[in-house]
């Protein structure tokens, strides 16, 4: 896992190491600076050295703390540097492998489980990792310095603090074992509130059209006291940490005066070497402090360290398989052997079993379908979105598998059931469909997607902002422009999947027109509830229950297949 994330560290590598190197001064100057303030009380003000002493060892004692506070800024700069760094290559490097990510790799782990996994949990890791560069170096060098200078002082005084060390290890150890799986649980309930939070916010419309302000309260309330209540459970051992450790620094304070202040009745010890020795016991223990603190932060980023690595490690669903792929679709021609498809990727559960069918290039082709029958999931195995189970499905003749996946999405266009669009202008988001269109291009596409008159109608026609999720125009408007979106890739295979049901029969009729006299090279799909979308297809597929019912035209379903009259008889009824 370690080695995982640092390799994230990337071009700060020379940042990283700097940091504890720089540390090393601030600690060396800190650790000498209460060895001569025990020289300026022991000599200079109760020996001989007088205010000369005095002065030139004050001089030293301020120019090694100037050192020290120059070394802890550099320190802190370049761990920032590192840090922020080191954020920035883990964020794109989750953000590069989730843009990898198949469907069922996204349904694995939820989008707002990614969302807390890209943000909170690389914040935490960032933290942890400032801290490792700073505080992993500082910590152990003061304490291991700081006990240095403290035994040559007073060996047997030095037991005192050698018998807090194993009562603080002790302490620590109770600690983070018990704290790791309530911060575990802590993130769990992050994802729940995320997850409640992007649901209202995507929903919003729908919220008030209901009237649901208020539910909503309430339930971001219970997600948000969910948290609270996990973060107060896990912060409760944490902060155990503090006082364990003020007990401990000021019990061996207590007992170095008291033993250290019968040596100096005695004569065998010095004031001033009593005072730095209690500097270098409030060092020591400080040094431990700091080490708890960085085992501490490594609990609380260790579940968000595992949470991270988890995406980094995901095997993609759906990648190119081998070399030699082929980088042309010759035709829009589709093939279906025997092609069987589960989502749970198990043969006792088919959610489309044994499909079989053939369609040649530049056909129109309806599916039709009840709710649940497959018809979304039969298209996805097209542009592999996801992958068979058992068979196999060509396009232009040779196996999707073959094909790099560039290349074959490239050239299968897919209007998905949901429409997005995105942050930007009219004419940005059509550009998704293909970078180096044209104005002729683009016109051309909105007229057959029936879309260029509304799109005209806006006082800044393409060049108007359509705001967050395309939140400025209709359902129909963002379907049309989905659908001009697609035809802008000049693809072999268009599939619309549902994607007129929010216009009017007129202007789906128009949209059908449009598209075959435009598109006449081009296979096309299309998924609809209505039968008026798909009677004038070639031929239409009629599912049911994830397997083929019939695949014949018009005419033929209507003479032989009882589930299409059923479903023609029932719309012309609700037509009348």
């Amino acid at each position: 896992m370690v080695k995982k994330l640092a390799a994230c560290i990337g071009d700060y590598k020379k940042y990283a190491i700097l940091t504890p190197i720089v540390m090393v001064g601030e600690v060396m100057m800190e650790i000498l600076i209460p060895f001569v303030m025990s020289k300026i009380i022991d000599i200079g003000i109760l020996g001989n050295g007088g205010i000369t002493y005095i002065i030139k060892m004050g001089i030293l004692m301020i120019t090694m703390a100037l050192i020290s506070l120059c070394f802890g800024a550099v320190g802190g700069k370049f761990a920032a540097i590192a840090g922020m760094g080191f954020a920035k290559n883990l964020r794109k490097r989750l953000f590069d492998k989730v843009q990898d990510f198949s469907f069922a790799n996204v349904d694995k782990f939820s989008t707002p489980s990614l969302v807390t996994r890209l943000t909170t949990d690389v914040t935490n890791t960032q933290n942890a990792f400032m801290m490792l560069i700073r505080m992993a170096v500082r910590a152990p060098i003061m304490l291991i310095g700081a006990t240095i200078m403290a035994i040559i002082m007073n060996a047997k005084l030095s037991i005192v603090f050698l018998i807090a060390i194993p009562f603080l290890g002790f302490a620590l150890y109770i600690i983070m074992s018990k704290a790791h799986p309530r911060f575990v649980a802590m993130l769990k309930l992050y994802d729940r509130m995320n997850s409640d939070v992007q649901e209202n916010l995507v929903g919003i419309r729908v919220v008030k059209a209901f009237v649901r302000e208020a539910y909503e309260k309430t339930k971001f309330q219970n997600s948000a006291n969910a948290v609270r209540k996990a973060q107060v459970r896990a912060e409760k051992l944490i902060i155990l940490n503090g006082p364990v450790m003020q007990i401990s620094m000021y019990g061996c304070i207590l007992a170095v005066l008291w033993f250290g202040g019968n040596m100096v009745m005695k004569g065998s010890f010095e004031i001033g070497q009593i005072s730095s020795f209690i500097n270098y016991i409030t060092q020591i223990l400080m040094s431990l402090m700091m080490i708890s603190m960085i085992f501490i932060m490594l609990v609380i980023s260790r579940a968000s360290m595992t949470r991270i690595v988890e995406v980094l490690d995901e095997e993609i669903d759906i990648k190119d398989n081998s070399t030699g792929l082929q980088n042309k679709v010759e035709d829009g021609s589709i093939e279906f052997n025997h092609v069987s498809f589960s989502y749970a990727k198990d043969k006792e559960n088919l959610t489309l079993s044994d499909i079989n069918f053939h369609i040649n290039s530049g056909e129109t082709i309806g599916i039709i379908g009840g709710t649940g029958s497959s018809k979304s999931t039969l298209v996805s195995l097209i542009p592999r979105l996801y992958d068979v189970l058992e068979g196999e499905i060509k396009v232009g003749g040779i196996n999707v598998k073959d094909y790099a996946l560039e290349t074959l999405r490239n050239d299968v266009a897919m209007v998905l059931q949901k429409n997005v669009l995105f942050s930007g202008t009219i004419r940005e988001n059509l550009k998704w469909g293909n970078e180096a269109a044209t104005e002729v291009e683009i016109v051309s596409a909105c007229k057959a997607a029936q879309a260029y008159d509304f799109i005209m109608s806006f006082p800044d026609g393409l060049e108007t902002d359509l705001g967050q999720g395309g939140v400025n125009v209709s359902g129909g408007q963002k379907q049309r422009l989905c659908i001009a979106r697609a035809l802008l890739k000049k693809p072999k295979i268009i599939i619309l999947d549902d994607s007129t049901s929010a216009v009017d029969t007129a202007t789906d009729s128009k949209i059908r027109r449009a598209f075959k006299e435009t598109l006449t090279d081009t296979t096309t799909i299309i998924i609809a509830q209505r039968i008026s979308s798909v009677c004038d297809a070639d031929r239409i597929l009629v599912l049911d229950d994830g397997k083929i019912d019939a695949f014949a035209s018009h005419e033929e379903l209507m003479k032989n297949n009882k589930i299409y009259r059923e479903v023609y008889e029932s719309q012309q009824k609700g037509d009348e």
